[in-house]
């Protein structure tokens, strides 16, 4: 056997392009699969096992259709494409999200598709519930709300709000961001698949959600409605209300669905009912509608029988899944909040590490300051202690200056006081000197008088005896020897001598008062000396008071 005949024969594959909601993925697909092959591989690829809510569609001329799982892929009508390109989408919604949605992957599946519904205004959603879903998705996506990392601004690249809501009301994306921060802080601790699932409850109760719209006739005249197909039956809106239907016809009241064409039958399960017909415009939208009421209808009595063994090992597994990720939410909540206290104690004592540094910082610099202010004080004491040595030295200076200036002062009192009373006295003796001057002066002159007086009698003598002489004795010298002569002139000698004793005594008297007068007059200048002394030492020692006064 050849090398070549061991070798299997490599069946023929044509590439194929999957999107999901947020993925996109590529397969090689044999040319002999059907369709549920290839919908099997992408739901394994995916770890999906609630596949029945689920299908691939794809889009031909303007038609979306899906995927028959029945049939060979290359032998429906697909868009020739390489590689073919398929949307992965629920096909089917669960009336119940939380009891119906078992996986994880399920419930995250959905709530993309629905989220996306809903920015693209193929669900209507009110203003207050979109912010409140918007809420939610940030949660899911960002996890619990931290003032400090997510800061202003963080969802400026997230699409979280329909267009119509923006326009409806003149609000700047910072006040949009407010509003759905606000409730975004509420939701602190639910985790991701909580969020989803919180987000699909509120949006299963809205109006248009999951419903397929298809616009329809009911008569040949082709008056437009819209045919609405749901988890709970066929309901007829008119073209302008996608809100509230006009007929709803449940699945537990429909007894058969059938099309032949473009008309539509719809049999209620109570025989006396009308029999509701429709036209479509096309025979592929009749198969379609056909094919949704199919599926829906088969799941809705699914729901109301009792579980399959599969179902039940899902939900169960689900269950404990739920359980253990309680727990493991639990878990992580219990360690998430000890580290936000470790790390708030962290903080803490960074911050009070920081504090201490800060202080032990201010500390050292105080250190500093207070060794400089030590040293500067040094050298200010020792500047002190100098200028006190200084100042103790000036004040001793001082105080001796004061003692010698007291002394001084003491000495130029007494000083005073004695010049006083030598001018005093002087002033007395002066007054004496004047009195006694005085009365000699006046002494002076009586003897001056008596003098005169004795000199004019001395001269009246002396003429009077000249007189008495010429007229006794004419014949004096013509008769010395006479006897009497003799007499006269032993007599006359005796007058004579008298007179000259008495003249004697005359000039002593005076020479005696010349003297006193010259004796007088020296003392008095002396005195007028002495005083003009006494004078210039009082003077001085006024001029050496005021100025000890001035250095007092």
């Amino acid at each position: 056997m050849s090398i070549r005949g061991l070798k299997k024969k490599q069946p023929k594959t044509f590439k194929v392009k999957i999107i999901t909601v947020d993925a996109e993925m590529e397969f090689s697909c044999e040319m002999k699969w059907k369709g549920k092959d290839l919908f099997d591989l992408v739901c394994r690829a995916l770890g999906l096992r609630e596949t029945w809510f689920f299908g691939l569609q794809y889009t031909i001329k303007g038609m979306c259709t899906w995927l028959k799982m029945d049939k060979k892929v290359l032998d429906q009508e697909i868009p020739k494409e390489d590689p073919v390109s398929f949307h992965f989408l629920a096909k089917f919604y669960p009336e119940k999200v939380e009891e119906e949605l078992l996986q994880e992957i399920t419930q995250h599946l959905f709530f993309l598709q629905v989220k996306k519904q809903i920015l693209d205004e193929e669900i209507y959603c009110s203003p207050e519930a979109t912010v409140l879903l918007a809420s939610y998705a940030v949660q899911a996506k960002y996890g619990d709300y931290d003032p400090n990392f997510h800061e202003p601004g963080f969802l400026a690249h997230d699409e979280l709000l329909p267009k119509r809501v923006l326009r409806q009301y003149q609000l700047t994306a910072e006040m949009w961001e407010e509003k759905i921060t606000a409730w975004y802080a509420e939701h602190r601790g639910i985790a991701r698949d909580e969020a989803e699932m919180n987000y699909l409850k509120i949006a299963q109760d809205l109006e248009m959600y999951g419903v397929n719209y298809f616009p329809i006739a009911q008569n040949k005249n082709h008056t437009d409605l819209l045919l609405g197909v749901d988890a709970k039956g066929i309901h007829i809106y008119s073209i302008n209300n996608r809100f509230s239907p006009n007929k709803s016809f449940e699945w537990s009241a429909i007894r058969n669905i059938s099309y032949s064409e473009k008309e539509l039958t719809i049999k209620p399960l109570d025989k006396k009912a009308e029999v509701f017909k429709f036209f479509s415009s096309q025979l592929k939208v009749n198969k379609l509608i056909f094919q949704l009421c199919i599926g829906n209808h088969d799941l809705f009595m699914r729901r109301r029988k009792v579980d399959s063994i599969e179902i039940q090992q899902m939900k169960a597994q689900a269950r404990e899944e739920k359980a253990r990720k309680k727990m493991e939410n639990q878990r992580l909540a219990r360690e998430k909040q000890l580290r936000e206290e470790a790390e708030r104690a962290k903080e803490e004592l960074e911050r009070r590490l920081f504090q201490l540094e800060d202080e032990a910082r201010q500390a050292n610099e105080a250190l500093l300051r207070s060794q400089e202010a030590a040293e500067l004080l040094a050298e200010k004491a020792q500047i002190a202690e100098e200028e006190a040595k200084l100042l103790a030295q000036n004040a001793a200076e001082a105080e001796q200056e004061r003692q010698r200036l007291e002394i001084t002062a003491l000495k130029t009192k007494e000083e005073k006081r004695l010049m006083e009373q030598k001018m005093r006295e002087a002033e007395l003796i002066a007054v004496k000197l004047v009195k006694e001057s005085d009365r000699r002066a006046k002494e002076a002159e009586h003897l001056k008088q008596d003098l005169h007086e004795a000199r004019e009698a001395e001269r009246k003598a002396k003429q009077k005896l000249l007189d008495i002489t010429r007229l006794n004795y004419p014949h004096m010298a013509k008769y010395p020897q006479y006897s009497p002569t003799d007499t006269r002139d032993a007599n006359f000698d005796k007058g004579s001598i008298k007179l000259d004793l008495k003249d004697i005594d005359l000039k002593r008297l005076s020479f005696e008062i010349e003297r006193e007068r010259l004796d007088y007059l020296e003392k008095s200048r002396k005195f007028e000396d002495r005083l003009k002394e006494l004078k210039s030492e009082i003077h001085a020692l006024k001029l050496e008071e005021k100025q000890s006064g001035l250095y007092s």
